[in-house]
């Protein structure tokens, strides 16, 4: 449902998601059209891509901030490669969003970094068990990897580390009693 401000209408999240859910369609439909009307889009998009670079040269770094914060404007600006924070920096963000929900199915997803144009990150899944047990790992794995590259497409993957397991803890009292017997 659209929200009156003092300027215009403003659309609430659900509808802005309506709106791009039926873009998609209508560009998909206008792939196979020749020329004019994909065309039209592109330097639209262009030109709308420079007026918001243009907002962005004039906000101050806590407007920038601000702006890159917001979804659907965080999203333009990676589009038009005008996002004020690095790719690494925007997947790390984009996976400490996802650990409460990580952790509530008993695991934990941590960024780890990137190695070139690859994320890594260091996934644990309930039981303990890594990333290699069956059932919910891929599917955390699944959501970790869609929510980074939206974030950050300048990457081309992002893949779980090898998980290693816990060092075993040996009590000094047992290694050091041990002849005293």
């Amino acid at each position: 449902m659209a929200e009156p401000t003092g300027t215009g209408t403003r659309l609430a999240d659900p509808d802005v998601e309506a709106r791009l859910a039926r873009l998609d369609d209508v560009l998909a439909g206008l792939e196979p059209l020749p020329g004019a009307a994909t065309e039209a889009v592109r330097l639209l998009t262009e030109v709308y891509g420079e007026a918001l670079a243009r907002v962005l040269d004039q906000a101050d770094e806590q407007l920038a901030e601000r702006l890159a914060d917001d979804e659907l404007l965080g999203h333009l600006l990676v589009l038009h490669d005008i996002h004020p924070e690095p790719p690494e920096r925007r997947a790390a963000r984009a996976v400490e969003r996802l650990r409460p929900a990580v952790r509530e199915r008993g695991g934990d997803v941590e960024w780890a970094g990137a190695e070139g144009q690859v994320g890594r990150v260091r996934l644990t899944t309930g039981g303990g068990c890594g990333s290699g047990c069956g059932g919910g790992g891929s599917e955390v794995t699944d959501a970790v990897r869609e929510a980074v590259l939206a974030v950050a497409p300048e990457l081309t993957a992002v893949e779980p580390l090898p998980s290693t397991p816990a060092p075993a803890f040996v009590p000094l009292s047992t290694l050091t009693h041990r002849g005293a017997q």
